[in-house]
């Protein structure tokens, strides 16, 4: 079972530098804490503080090391070559794999201003996802028929290893979309663990229909982390009570280094290889002890 972090990028109004600092701090915590992988994630036209995710993975790559690294696109939104190009100068950084985690996304909000249909999202996401392999295995483009009419693109740098895609979603067409065009599964974290447990036997489903290995299923979870159970729920409990994210309290993990090692473990046990957390917390030094204490959580587990 491998651990990672995927950063919380949205914060609540604030001195922007503050929210950027916050991110870079919690970069190098997870680092120091040995996490396997480092992720930040993609949302547009929001009202409050969202640190884009090119621009701030290339500066919290100074703080990792070599362990897979990467960010989450939501395709629809975005051009393929421009897809691409990012991708590229991204790998060109990271000293390690890089991993491309997408969805159709969703939320009228960020397709109005794209000019986008919510409508033709997964036609435009499995077309972008096509081009965005194609460009990033140095392939030259074209494309005259779908969303983007291309004329012979190609990117330079290409990423130095195979990019590596990560596909989430929970619909049934997700899911097939994750298992013929994707190298893993992501779930998403408002999945309750019996949730996790079906949509785990759906994708190995998927994945023997198309005479594909289910070799590698992540899940996120939001997370919270003291040394103590009773210290995680005084931080972490008003938040869930009070309806966080409007997730049912199950999909949440809180408390003390040995409750979430076996919360982790369950979720290995369903079949998933990855737990991806983001913390709940807005405390930031709750959040950077909470990191520490993932620590002793990941030795555990292995």
């Amino acid at each position: 079972m491998r651990v990672g972090v995927s950063l919380r990028s949205g914060y609540p109004p604030m001195d922007a530098r503050v929210g950027a600092r916050w991110m870079i701090e919690r970069a190098r915590a997870a680092a120091e804490a040995g996490l396997d992988s480092l992720f930040v994630g993609d949302h547009h036209n929001v009202p409050v503080p969202y640190y884009q995710n090119v621009p701030m993975l290339g500066r919290l790559l100074a703080e990792w090391d070599a362990r897979p690294a990467g960010a989450l696109f939501l395709l629809p939104l975005w051009h393929p070559v421009l897809v691409a190009e990012q991708i590229g100068t991204l790998a060109a950084i990271a000293g390690g794999p890089f991993i491309m985690q997408c969805a159709v996304g969703g939320g009228e909000e960020q397709f109005r201003v794209f000019d986008a249909s919510l409508r033709e999202r997964a036609v435009r996401m499995e077309a972008c996802l096509e081009i965005v392999h194609a460009l990033c295995r140095g392939e030259t483009v074209t494309v005259e028929v779908g969303p983007w009419k291309i004329d012979r693109a190609h990117i330079a740098p290409v990423p130095p290893d195979p990019l590596e895609v990560w596909i989430g979603g929970s619909s049934a067409r997700a899911i097939d979309r994750a298992a013929r065009m994707g190298d893993a599964f992501l779930i998403g974290p408002e999945a309750t663990p019996d949730e996790v447990s079906s949509l785990v036997q759906t994708y190995r489903d998927a994945c023997a229909q198309h005479g594909r290995a289910a070799d590698r299923i992540a899940v996120r979870r939001d997370v919270h982390v003291a040394a103590t159970d009773a210290e995680a729920d005084a931080v972490a409990g008003p938040i869930v009570a009070a309806g966080y994210r409007g997730f049912d309290p199950s999909a949440v993990v809180v408390g003390g280094p040995a409750r979430v090692a076996d919360a982790f473990a369950s979720l290995g046990a369903a079949g998933c290889t990855d737990v991806i957390v983001r913390h709940l917390a807005e405390d930031q030094d709750a959040v950077l002890r909470s990191f520490e204490q993932l620590a002793t959580v990941r030795a555990g587990l292995r």
